[in-house]
């Protein structure tokens, strides 16, 4: 169900975080992401492989390298980003059953899960930017230029 996919929000954050910090020019590093949302890099590492499968993030390799946006940030749904996230997996198959259940409970999560997914679908990760600067977040400035010698 997409009401608690932990794996579709924290791809959710991911893309943002590479939106925010890198977008399209820039890379962002597995390392940085990871640490600014506060979790293990290792565990990451398959949803970002994920993602730039899907198209969403392109992989840089090199000593500069890391991900960077895929496509234009206006030209990425919240919903292709949680479709790619959740796609391999499984619906979970050990809740409740019954004729209530299947009569009443199953319908309406499943009413719920199409008005979520169409409010994913109206968003973009343009949308969540935007979000963030109206909340005063500051985009990092390009890297300044060292003169060390």
């Amino acid at each position: 169900m997409l009401i608690r996919r932990d794996r579709g929000l924290v791809a959710v954050s991911v893309m943002l975080d590479v939106a925010f910090h890198g977008g399209r020019a820039a890379t962002v590093s597995a390392a940085d992401i990871a640490e600014r949302l506060g979790l293990a890099r290792r565990g990451m590492e398959p949803l970002l492989q994920t993602l730039s499968r899907a198209g969403l993030l392109e992989s840089v390799r090199g000593p500069r390298g890391g991900y960077r946006l895929g496509r234009p940030r206006r030209d990425i749904a919240l919903s292709d980003i949680v479709a790619a996230a959740v796609a391999d997996e499984a619906e979970p198959t050990d809740g409740p059953s019954g004729g209530l259940q299947t009569a009443v409970v199953d319908r309406l999560w499943a009413e719920l899960e199409e008005q979520a997914r169409a409010q994913l679908a109206a968003l973009t990760l343009d949308d969540l930017i935007r979000r963030a600067a109206a909340a005063g977040m500051r985009r990092p400035a390009a890297e300044p230029i060292s003169f060390a010698i």
